[in-house]
């Protein structure tokens, strides 16, 4: 299993879950690299709640909802947001909070890289944000140089 660990911006879960194009096939490969564990995928507890009610304003059907949820979390870890993620993402110099809540709890759980396709929101991050394409051409990289040198 690759090391790598990143934390996916609602963004990206919703582009994967209900197809929105042009981004869908780049945010449903970043979940199937995960789900390949090619890296450790991780969202933020308060994200599940924002996943669920635009899910169910798309899909209007709680038993839908609920199961592509489940079925996104056997794939996706969950991390908690704790007091201290809310109060340091007010010292996070990023202008939308609930951006800087996620850096925050990013931060605290040491992943490697924000996965967003809103990488000029993650400006002062104490993370570095990628765009799903990006992390994608890294993980292909990382992959085809393990394997190579497996080989020899």
């Amino acid at each position: 299993m690759h090391d790598m660990k990143l934390l996916i911006d609602t963004n990206i879960i919703l582009d994967a879950m209900i197809n929105r194009e042009p981004w869908a096939e780049d945010a449903q490969n970043v979940i199937l690299a995960i789900a390949e564990e090619k890296a450790e995928g991780y969202i933020t507890a308060s994200s599940v709640t924002d996943i669920y009610y635009i899910l169910f304003k798309h899909i209007k059907n709680r038993d839908q909802v609920k199961q592509a949820l489940l079925g996104l979390l056997t794939v996706i870890n969950v991390f908690d947001v704790n007091e201290t993620d809310c109060v340091e993402a007010f010292s996070v110099h990023m202008s939308d909070y609930e951006d800087a809540l996620l850096a925050s709890c990013g931060k605290r759980h040491k992943v490697d890289r924000i996965v967003t396709r809103n990488i000029k929101d993650f400006t002062g991050s104490p993370i570095q944000a990628v765009e799903p394409h990006e992390i994608l051409k890294y993980l292909c990289e990382c992959i085809d140089h393990t394997e190579s040198n497996n080989k020899q």
